[in-house]
């Protein structure tokens, strides 16, 4: 980690910007107390889920989609 001033980073804001892109953590320091931490963004990388994943862990039943009885209508609009 490098420490590095206010008034030095105002100076040269895009001199420390690609040390930061190269990987490196600068200490932001004000009255040689830090301040702030800037380091890099790591990108994250989006996997997808594979295709599949949880085959034959569940089945869906064939009345999955049937109405349903009248008192659980009811219970659930609050009659």
């Amino acid at each position: 980690m490098t420490q590095v001033s206010v008034d030095d980073i105002q100076r040269e804001l895009s001199t420390y910007l690609q040390r930061v892109e190269a990987g490196e953590t600068l200490v932001i320091l004000r009255a040689g107390k830090p301040i702030a931490e800037v380091k890099p963004v790591v990108p994250r990388v989006k996997t997808l889920r594979p295709f599949g994943l949880c085959a034959g862990e569940f089945t869906v039943p064939d009345d999955f989609d049937a109405p349903l009885p009248e008192d659980i209508l009811n219970a659930f609009e609050g009659k």
